[in-house]
């Protein structure tokens, strides 16, 4: 599913190839930084009737200061594949980790949303998130309250 360059529209890069993967999850099933300031959670997003791999939500969580004082942060992501877009599974999968989180007592959440990209602005509001005035890389940051 991550061989479809439609997903890389908004966030731009190419295909990883399989060595790239291989890195990448390998860092990523260590669940932490190497200081340890962040902790990394990954869920694969599946069709419930064929099995077949249709995405994923990523969160990393870390303390960060906000206006109630320091507070754990989750930054949440999603990718869907073109072929599952527009069924709500991206709004369903993040909503499921969103509560995980909540119940681990993570309340505050963060997502960098390309400008144009209107399909995961709408996941963002359906998870209660805001856009802000912050800009990094191109991307705004959208925020719960």
């Amino acid at each position: 599913m991550l061989a479809d360059t439609a997903i890389y529209t908004f966030t731009g890069g190419e295909p990883p190839s399989v060595e790239d993967l291989r890195r990448r999850y390998t860092a990523q099933v260590v669940g932490h930084s190497s200081d340890r300031a962040e902790l990394w959670f990954n869920w694969i997003i599946m069709l419930r009737d064929t099995g077949a791999a249709v995405g994923f939500v990523q969160a990393t969580v870390q303390a960060t200061v906000h206006d109630a004082g320091p507070a754990p942060v989750a930054e949440l992501a999603w990718v869907i594949a073109p072929r599952a877009q527009r069924t709500g599974l991206a709004s369903e999968a993040a909503r499921l980790v969103q509560a995980w989180l909540q119940f681990a007592g993570i309340h505050h959440f963060t997502a960098h949303i390309h400008p144009l990209h209107h399909a995961s602005m709408g996941v963002a509001r359906r998870l209660g998130l805001s856009a802000s005035a912050v800009v990094l890389d191109g991307e705004t940051r959208w925020q719960s309250a």
